[in-house]
């Protein structure tokens, strides 16, 4: 079980990466280091149905399968791939307002709040991890959680895209690390 899982998640995480490429090619004036991954999708965006249904969705199921079969056995390791899967499910079902606001409307509320399920709940979960498995696994915990309180206080069109993209692939990376540790 364990190899159906690396290769779940592997392929949830190039998809999402070469799929962020393609898409940003699409919306105008997108940057990757500026914009958020939201930003792709966000209401009246070119592709917002596509990357809610077709990108956003698959990865959060595809995660939140992973978490499933995790569960019986690496429950740390079910609760980092569930806290991903919710954050990539409620972005699907709650596009993010214009620029992706630290406020905004009741549907960028909860956008937000799965955005926090994530990196809250998985960076709580590396910590988790860590007290078992070392080092690796509380730095990653703190750069998660560093880039989590870092996202609510950068303004829009500042770095916000480069600390989320280093939170996505610290929590990826640390997902498939400890996946590959179970073999």
């Amino acid at each position: 079980m364990p190899l159906f899982i690396l290769v779940l998640v592997s392929f949830a995480a190039a998809y999402l990466a070469v799929m962020m490429g393609v898409l940003a090619r699409r919306k105008p004036g997108y940057r990757h280091g500026l914009h958020t991954i939201s930003e792709l999708g966000e209401v009246s965006a070119p592709d917002q149905r596509f990357v809610a249904l077709g990108l956003f969705l698959p990865v959060g199921l595809a995660l939140g399968l992973a978490a499933a079969f995790l569960m019986s056995r690496h429950e740390a390791l079910a609760a980092l791939a569930g806290a991903v899967a919710a954050g990539y499910i409620l972005a699907a079902l709650f596009p993010c307002d214009r620029g992706s606001p630290i406020s905004g409307s009741a549907r960028q509320a909860v956008h937000k709040a799965g955005g926090a399920m994530e990196y809250l709940g998985g960076g709580y979960a590396l910590l988790n991890l860590a007290e078992v498995h070392g080092a690796p696994f509380s730095v990653a915990g703190v750069i998660v959680l560093i880039a989590a309180a870092l996202l609510t206080v950068l303004p829009a069109k500042s770095l916000r895209g480069l600390v989320q993209r280093l939170a996505e692939t610290v929590l990826f990376l640390a997902l498939l690390y400890g996946i590959l540790r179970l073999q």
